[in-house]
Protein backbone atom coordinates (compact mmCIF):
# COMPACT_ATOMS: atom_id res chain seq x y z
CA UNK A 1 0.00 0.00 0.00
CA UNK A 2 3.02 2.36 0.08
CA UNK A 3 2.43 3.93 -3.34
CA UNK A 4 -1.30 4.35 -2.77
CA UNK A 5 -0.77 5.97 0.65
CA UNK A 6 1.70 8.45 -0.86
CA UNK A 7 -0.64 9.34 -3.73
CA UNK A 8 -3.66 9.55 -1.39
CA UNK A 9 -2.13 12.66 0.15
CA UNK A 10 -2.63 14.36 -3.23
CA UNK A 11 -6.33 13.55 -3.22
CA UNK A 12 -8.56 14.38 -0.29
CA UNK A 13 -12.19 13.66 -1.20
CA UNK A 14 -14.65 16.01 0.45
CA UNK A 15 -17.14 14.67 2.96
CA UNK A 16 -20.07 14.99 0.57
CA UNK A 17 -18.38 12.79 -2.06
CA UNK A 18 -17.22 10.22 0.49
CA UNK A 19 -20.72 10.00 1.99
CA UNK A 20 -22.23 9.41 -1.45
CA UNK A 21 -19.67 6.73 -2.27
CA UNK A 22 -20.09 4.95 1.06
CA UNK A 23 -23.82 4.80 0.54
CA UNK A 24 -23.21 2.92 -2.71
CA UNK A 25 -20.67 0.42 -1.33
CA UNK A 26 -23.12 -2.47 -0.94
CA UNK A 27 -24.44 -2.06 -4.47
CA UNK A 28 -20.88 -1.70 -5.80
CA UNK A 29 -19.76 -4.90 -4.06
CA UNK A 30 -22.78 -6.76 -5.46
CA UNK A 31 -22.05 -5.58 -8.99
CA UNK A 32 -18.35 -6.49 -8.70
CA UNK A 33 -19.13 -10.03 -7.53
CA UNK A 34 -21.84 -10.56 -10.16
CA UNK A 35 -19.51 -9.39 -12.95
CA UNK A 36 -16.82 -11.80 -11.77
CA UNK A 37 -19.37 -14.66 -11.73
CA UNK A 38 -20.51 -13.74 -15.25
CA UNK A 39 -17.11 -13.15 -16.83
CA UNK A 40 -14.60 -15.45 -15.10
CA UNK A 41 -15.63 -19.11 -15.58
CA UNK A 42 -13.72 -20.59 -12.58
CA UNK A 43 -15.87 -18.41 -10.30
CA UNK A 44 -19.20 -19.28 -11.89
CA UNK A 45 -20.23 -21.54 -9.02
CA UNK A 46 -17.71 -20.45 -6.42
CA UNK A 47 -19.29 -17.17 -5.35
CA UNK A 48 -22.85 -18.29 -4.77
CA UNK A 49 -24.61 -18.90 -1.48
CA UNK A 50 -22.72 -18.38 1.75
CA UNK A 51 -19.38 -17.95 -0.01
CA UNK A 52 -20.85 -15.21 -2.20
CA UNK A 53 -21.98 -13.29 0.87
CA UNK A 54 -18.54 -13.58 2.43
CA UNK A 55 -16.85 -12.28 -0.70
CA UNK A 56 -19.29 -9.39 -1.00
CA UNK A 57 -18.49 -8.32 2.56
CA UNK A 58 -14.77 -8.61 1.81
CA UNK A 59 -15.17 -6.42 -1.28
CA UNK A 60 -17.13 -3.83 0.72
CA UNK A 61 -14.43 -3.85 3.42
CA UNK A 62 -11.64 -3.37 0.85
CA UNK A 63 -13.49 -0.55 -0.88
CA UNK A 64 -14.30 1.03 2.47
CA UNK A 65 -10.62 0.99 3.40
CA UNK A 66 -9.86 2.53 0.03
CA UNK A 67 -12.30 5.37 0.65
CA UNK A 68 -10.62 5.98 4.02
CA UNK A 69 -7.30 6.35 2.20
CA UNK A 70 -8.78 8.53 -0.55
CA UNK A 71 -10.42 10.85 1.97
CA UNK A 72 -7.26 11.19 4.06
CA UNK A 73 -8.79 9.40 7.06
CA UNK A 74 -6.41 6.38 7.11
CA UNK A 75 -2.70 5.87 6.61
CA UNK A 76 -2.55 2.09 6.47
CA UNK A 77 -4.62 -0.99 7.13
CA UNK A 78 -4.83 -4.73 6.67
CA UNK A 79 -6.21 -4.76 3.12
CA UNK A 80 -2.87 -5.99 1.77
CA UNK A 81 -2.72 -8.77 4.35
CA UNK A 82 -6.27 -9.80 3.53
CA UNK A 83 -5.43 -9.86 -0.19
CA UNK A 84 -2.37 -11.99 0.54
CA UNK A 85 -4.50 -14.52 2.44
CA UNK A 86 -7.02 -14.45 -0.39
CA UNK A 87 -4.27 -15.53 -2.79
CA UNK A 88 -3.33 -18.41 -0.50
CA UNK A 89 -6.96 -19.44 -0.19
CA UNK A 90 -7.38 -19.57 -3.96
CA UNK A 91 -4.68 -22.27 -4.11
CA UNK A 92 -6.53 -24.28 -1.46
CA UNK A 93 -9.73 -23.92 -3.49
CA UNK A 94 -7.95 -25.15 -6.61
CA UNK A 95 -8.04 -21.95 -8.66
CA UNK A 96 -5.15 -20.65 -10.72
CA UNK A 97 -3.45 -17.29 -10.49
CA UNK A 98 -4.77 -16.50 -13.98
CA UNK A 99 -8.33 -16.86 -12.71
CA UNK A 100 -7.64 -14.60 -9.72
CA UNK A 101 -5.98 -11.91 -11.84
CA UNK A 102 -8.92 -12.02 -14.27
CA UNK A 103 -11.26 -11.48 -11.31
CA UNK A 104 -9.21 -8.48 -10.21
CA UNK A 105 -9.32 -6.98 -13.73
CA UNK A 106 -13.08 -7.36 -13.92
CA UNK A 107 -13.48 -6.07 -10.37
CA UNK A 108 -11.34 -3.01 -11.04
CA UNK A 109 -13.37 -2.07 -14.11
CA UNK A 110 -16.75 -2.47 -12.40
CA UNK A 111 -15.60 -0.84 -9.15
CA UNK A 112 -14.36 2.24 -11.00
CA UNK A 113 -17.55 2.52 -13.01
CA UNK A 114 -19.60 2.46 -9.81
CA UNK A 115 -17.27 4.83 -7.94
CA UNK A 116 -17.22 7.28 -10.83
CA UNK A 117 -21.01 7.14 -10.99
CA UNK A 118 -21.08 8.34 -7.38
CA UNK A 119 -18.22 10.83 -7.50
CA UNK A 120 -19.16 12.81 -10.60
CA UNK A 121 -22.74 13.71 -9.54
CA UNK A 122 -21.33 14.71 -6.14
CA UNK A 123 -19.47 17.48 -7.94
CA UNK A 124 -15.91 16.16 -7.92
CA UNK A 125 -13.87 18.34 -10.37
CA UNK A 126 -12.60 16.67 -13.56
CA UNK A 127 -8.92 16.93 -12.50
CA UNK A 128 -9.74 15.28 -9.21
CA UNK A 129 -11.74 12.57 -11.01
CA UNK A 130 -8.59 11.73 -13.02
CA UNK A 131 -6.52 11.47 -9.84
CA UNK A 132 -9.28 9.42 -8.23
CA UNK A 133 -9.25 7.00 -11.21
CA UNK A 134 -5.47 6.62 -11.06
CA UNK A 135 -5.59 6.00 -7.33
CA UNK A 136 -8.42 3.47 -7.68
CA UNK A 137 -6.55 1.34 -10.20
CA UNK A 138 -3.27 1.65 -8.26
CA UNK A 139 -5.04 0.43 -5.11
CA UNK A 140 -6.51 -2.59 -6.87
CA UNK A 141 -3.16 -3.30 -8.54
CA UNK A 142 -1.50 -3.43 -5.12
CA UNK A 143 -4.22 -5.75 -3.80
CA UNK A 144 -3.69 -7.92 -6.88
CA UNK A 145 0.08 -8.03 -6.30
CA UNK A 146 -0.45 -9.03 -2.65
CA UNK A 147 -2.79 -11.83 -3.73
CA UNK A 148 -0.28 -12.99 -6.35
CA UNK A 149 2.41 -13.17 -3.65
CA UNK A 150 0.11 -15.18 -1.38
CA UNK A 151 -0.79 -17.52 -4.24
CA UNK A 152 2.88 -18.08 -5.14
CA UNK A 153 3.91 -18.63 -1.52
CA UNK A 154 1.13 -21.15 -0.94
CA UNK A 155 2.08 -23.04 -4.11
CA UNK A 156 5.71 -23.10 -3.03
CA UNK A 157 4.80 -24.29 0.47
CA UNK A 158 2.56 -26.98 -0.94
CA UNK A 159 5.27 -28.03 -3.37
CA UNK A 160 7.76 -28.40 -0.55
CA UNK A 161 5.24 -30.31 1.55
CA UNK A 162 4.42 -32.58 -1.38
CA UNK A 163 8.11 -33.23 -2.01
CA UNK A 164 8.60 -34.11 1.67
CA UNK A 165 5.69 -36.55 1.49
CA UNK A 166 7.17 -38.18 -1.62
CA UNK A 167 10.56 -38.51 0.05
CA UNK A 168 8.92 -40.00 3.13
CA UNK A 169 7.14 -42.53 0.90
CA UNK A 170 10.43 -43.46 -0.79
CA UNK A 171 12.07 -44.03 2.60
CA UNK A 172 9.13 -46.18 3.73
CA UNK A 173 9.49 -48.27 0.57
CA UNK A 174 13.23 -48.80 1.04
CA UNK A 175 12.62 -49.70 4.70
CA UNK A 176 10.15 -52.42 3.61
CA UNK A 177 7.32 -50.91 5.64
CA UNK A 178 4.03 -52.78 5.94
CA UNK A 179 1.45 -52.48 3.14
CA UNK A 180 -0.85 -50.43 5.41
CA UNK A 181 1.92 -47.94 6.15
CA UNK A 182 2.86 -47.72 2.47
CA UNK A 183 -0.73 -47.14 1.35
CA UNK A 184 -1.16 -44.36 3.94
CA UNK A 185 2.15 -42.80 2.92
CA UNK A 186 1.19 -42.93 -0.78
CA UNK A 187 -2.15 -41.30 0.01
CA UNK A 188 -0.49 -38.46 1.92
CA UNK A 189 1.82 -37.88 -1.03
CA UNK A 190 -1.10 -37.97 -3.51
CA UNK A 191 0.92 -40.61 -5.38
CA UNK A 192 -0.91 -43.22 -7.46
CA UNK A 193 0.73 -46.62 -6.85
CA UNK A 194 1.90 -48.35 -10.05
CA UNK A 195 2.01 -52.10 -10.65
CA UNK A 196 5.78 -52.27 -10.19
CA UNK A 197 8.82 -50.24 -9.19
CA UNK A 198 12.38 -50.64 -10.41
CA UNK A 199 15.20 -49.37 -8.21
CA UNK A 200 18.11 -47.52 -9.82
CA UNK A 201 21.25 -46.77 -7.79
CA UNK A 202 23.58 -44.02 -8.94
CA UNK A 203 25.79 -41.27 -7.50
CA UNK A 204 23.74 -38.74 -5.53
CA UNK A 205 24.82 -35.90 -7.83
CA UNK A 206 23.29 -37.74 -10.81
CA UNK A 207 19.96 -38.58 -9.18
CA UNK A 208 18.04 -35.36 -9.86
CA UNK A 209 19.35 -34.87 -13.43
CA UNK A 210 18.47 -38.49 -14.27
CA UNK A 211 15.06 -38.13 -12.62
CA UNK A 212 14.09 -35.26 -14.92
CA UNK A 213 14.27 -37.58 -17.94
CA UNK A 214 12.10 -40.30 -16.39
CA UNK A 215 8.44 -40.84 -15.59
CA UNK A 216 7.31 -37.86 -13.45
CA UNK A 217 5.91 -40.29 -10.86
CA UNK A 218 9.41 -41.61 -10.21
CA UNK A 219 10.43 -41.35 -6.55
CA UNK A 220 13.88 -39.96 -5.85
CA UNK A 221 16.24 -39.77 -2.87
CA UNK A 222 19.68 -38.20 -3.15
CA UNK A 223 20.88 -38.23 0.44
CA UNK A 224 21.58 -41.88 1.16
CA UNK A 225 24.86 -42.91 2.85
CA UNK A 226 28.06 -42.94 0.78
CA UNK A 227 26.74 -40.16 -1.50
CA UNK A 228 24.31 -42.58 -3.13
CA UNK A 229 21.07 -41.69 -4.85
CA UNK A 230 18.15 -43.95 -5.67
CA UNK A 231 15.33 -43.69 -8.17
CA UNK A 232 12.20 -45.83 -7.90
CA UNK A 233 10.82 -45.94 -11.44
CA UNK A 234 7.16 -46.97 -11.93
CA UNK A 235 6.22 -49.61 -14.50
CA UNK A 236 9.51 -49.20 -16.34
CA UNK A 237 10.20 -50.47 -19.84
CA UNK A 238 13.56 -52.02 -18.94
CA UNK A 239 15.37 -51.63 -22.25
CA UNK A 240 14.17 -48.03 -22.56
CA UNK A 241 15.20 -47.30 -18.98
CA UNK A 242 18.68 -48.71 -19.57
CA UNK A 243 19.02 -46.57 -22.70
CA UNK A 244 17.99 -43.47 -20.76
CA UNK A 245 20.72 -44.21 -18.22
CA UNK A 246 23.45 -44.91 -20.77
CA UNK A 247 25.57 -41.95 -19.70
CA UNK A 248 24.99 -42.52 -15.98
CA UNK A 249 26.92 -44.64 -13.49
CA UNK A 250 23.78 -46.56 -12.65
CA UNK A 251 22.83 -50.03 -11.41
CA UNK A 252 19.31 -51.14 -12.32
CA UNK A 253 17.55 -53.60 -10.03
CA UNK A 254 14.69 -55.92 -11.02
CA UNK A 255 11.08 -54.80 -11.37
CA UNK A 256 9.10 -55.76 -8.27
CA UNK A 257 5.52 -55.14 -7.06
CA UNK A 258 5.51 -51.58 -5.76
CA UNK A 259 5.10 -52.60 -2.11
CA UNK A 260 8.24 -54.78 -2.52
CA UNK A 261 10.45 -52.07 -3.99
CA UNK A 262 12.92 -52.73 -1.17
CA UNK A 263 13.77 -56.07 -2.82
CA UNK A 264 14.73 -54.30 -6.05
CA UNK A 265 16.81 -51.81 -4.09
CA UNK A 266 18.55 -54.56 -2.07
CA UNK A 267 19.53 -56.46 -5.22
CA UNK A 268 20.87 -53.35 -6.92
CA UNK A 269 22.88 -52.47 -3.82
CA UNK A 270 24.37 -55.98 -3.62
CA UNK A 271 25.16 -56.02 -7.33
CA UNK A 272 27.01 -52.73 -6.99
CA UNK A 273 29.03 -54.16 -4.10
CA UNK A 274 30.16 -57.04 -6.34
CA UNK A 275 31.57 -54.88 -9.11
CA UNK A 276 31.57 -51.28 -10.29
CA UNK A 277 30.94 -52.57 -13.83
CA UNK A 278 27.44 -53.93 -13.13
CA UNK A 279 24.65 -51.99 -14.85
CA UNK A 280 21.76 -54.42 -15.30
CA UNK A 281 21.35 -56.85 -12.42
CA UNK A 282 19.48 -59.19 -14.76
CA UNK A 283 22.78 -59.83 -16.56
CA UNK A 284 24.47 -60.94 -13.33
CA UNK A 285 22.04 -63.34 -11.71
CA UNK A 286 24.55 -66.24 -11.37
CA UNK A 287 27.02 -64.03 -9.51
CA UNK A 288 24.24 -62.67 -7.32
CA UNK A 289 22.98 -66.15 -6.46
CA UNK A 290 26.45 -67.53 -5.70
CA UNK A 291 27.37 -64.47 -3.66
CA UNK A 292 24.15 -64.39 -1.65
CA UNK A 293 25.91 -66.28 1.15
CA UNK A 294 29.60 -65.75 0.46
CA UNK A 295 30.64 -67.79 3.49
CA UNK A 296 28.55 -70.77 2.39
CA UNK A 297 29.99 -70.45 -1.12
CA UNK A 298 33.49 -70.49 0.32
CA UNK A 299 32.71 -73.66 2.27
CA UNK A 300 31.21 -75.27 -0.81
CA UNK A 301 34.31 -74.53 -2.87
CA UNK A 302 36.62 -75.77 -0.14
CA UNK A 303 34.76 -79.08 0.13
CA UNK A 304 33.99 -79.67 -3.54
CA UNK A 305 37.50 -78.78 -4.79
CA UNK A 306 39.44 -80.36 -1.92
CA UNK A 307 41.09 -82.99 -4.22
CA UNK A 308 42.78 -80.17 -6.18
CA UNK A 309 44.76 -79.24 -3.07
CA UNK A 310 46.79 -82.44 -3.55
CA UNK A 311 48.42 -81.15 -6.75
CA UNK A 312 50.70 -78.14 -7.36
CA UNK A 313 48.91 -74.75 -7.42
CA UNK A 314 49.57 -74.10 -11.11
CA UNK A 315 48.26 -77.53 -12.05
CA UNK A 316 45.22 -77.01 -9.81
CA UNK A 317 44.34 -73.76 -11.57
CA UNK A 318 44.58 -75.40 -15.03
CA UNK A 319 42.50 -78.35 -13.91
CA UNK A 320 39.83 -76.13 -12.35
CA UNK A 321 39.64 -74.09 -15.55
CA UNK A 322 39.27 -77.31 -17.56
CA UNK A 323 36.68 -78.72 -15.16
CA UNK A 324 34.57 -75.60 -15.46
CA UNK A 325 34.63 -75.66 -19.28
CA UNK A 326 33.88 -79.39 -19.29
CA UNK A 327 30.85 -78.95 -17.03
CA UNK A 328 29.48 -75.94 -18.90
CA UNK A 329 29.95 -77.56 -22.32
CA UNK A 330 28.54 -80.87 -21.08
CA UNK A 331 31.68 -82.82 -21.84
CA UNK A 332 31.88 -81.95 -25.55
CA UNK A 333 35.66 -82.13 -26.00
CA UNK A 334 35.96 -80.00 -29.15
CA UNK A 335 33.96 -77.18 -27.58
CA UNK A 336 35.94 -77.42 -24.33
CA UNK A 337 39.19 -77.21 -26.29
CA UNK A 338 37.95 -74.17 -28.25
CA UNK A 339 36.88 -72.41 -25.05
CA UNK A 340 40.30 -73.03 -23.46
CA UNK A 341 42.34 -72.40 -26.65
CA UNK A 342 44.06 -75.78 -26.28
CA UNK A 343 44.26 -78.98 -28.33
CA UNK A 344 41.52 -81.57 -27.78
CA UNK A 345 44.24 -84.02 -26.76
CA UNK A 346 45.19 -81.65 -23.93
CA UNK A 347 41.57 -81.72 -22.76
CA UNK A 348 41.63 -85.54 -22.85
CA UNK A 349 44.81 -85.59 -20.73
CA UNK A 350 43.50 -83.11 -18.17
CA UNK A 351 40.15 -84.88 -17.88
CA UNK A 352 41.98 -88.11 -17.16
CA UNK A 353 43.73 -86.34 -14.27
CA UNK A 354 40.42 -84.97 -13.02
CA UNK A 355 38.75 -88.39 -13.09
CA UNK A 356 41.56 -89.72 -10.94
CA UNK A 357 41.08 -86.88 -8.46
CA UNK A 358 37.26 -87.08 -8.59
CA UNK A 359 36.30 -90.77 -8.98
CA UNK A 360 32.59 -89.92 -8.71
CA UNK A 361 32.71 -87.21 -11.37
CA UNK A 362 29.69 -88.72 -13.14
CA UNK A 363 27.52 -88.53 -10.01
CA UNK A 364 24.66 -86.00 -10.39
CA UNK A 365 25.24 -84.70 -6.86
CA UNK A 366 28.96 -84.27 -7.52
CA UNK A 367 28.23 -82.52 -10.84
CA UNK A 368 25.87 -80.11 -9.05
CA UNK A 369 28.41 -79.30 -6.33
CA UNK A 370 31.25 -78.81 -8.78
CA UNK A 371 29.14 -76.70 -11.16
CA UNK A 372 28.29 -74.35 -8.31
CA UNK A 373 31.84 -74.37 -6.97
CA UNK A 374 33.42 -73.35 -10.27
CA UNK A 375 30.41 -71.32 -11.48
CA UNK A 376 32.35 -68.05 -11.35
CA UNK A 377 35.62 -67.46 -13.08
CA UNK A 378 38.27 -64.83 -13.60
CA UNK A 379 37.37 -61.31 -12.51
CA UNK A 380 34.02 -62.42 -11.12
CA UNK A 381 35.66 -64.84 -8.71
CA UNK A 382 38.26 -62.19 -7.89
CA UNK A 383 35.47 -59.80 -6.89
CA UNK A 384 34.14 -62.31 -4.42
CA UNK A 385 37.60 -63.02 -3.04
CA UNK A 386 38.11 -59.27 -2.57
CA UNK A 387 35.00 -59.23 -0.42
CA UNK A 388 36.64 -61.77 1.85
CA UNK A 389 34.11 -64.53 1.28
CA UNK A 390 35.89 -67.11 -0.90
CA UNK A 391 38.86 -69.21 0.01
CA UNK A 392 40.78 -70.76 -2.82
Amino acid sequence: MGYVIRRATELALDETTVTALRAALKGTADEVVQAIIDEVPPYANALSGRMGGTIRRAVRTALGHYLDLASGNAMAGDAGDAAYELGRGEVRDGRSMDALLSAYRVGARVAWRCLAAGAVPAGLPAAEVAKFAELTFAYIDELSAASAAGHADELAARGRAHERHLEHLARDLLADASPDVLLASAQRAAWQPPVSLTAVLLPAAQARPAYRALDPNTLVLDDLPDATGVLLVPDADRSHLLNQLTDRTAVVGPARPWIRASASYARAARARSLSSDVRDTEDHLPELVLSADADAFADLRARALAPLRTVPAMTARRLEETLRAWLLHQGRREEVAAALFVHPQTVRYRMAQLRELFPDLASPHRVLELTLAVGLQGDRLTALVARGGVRG
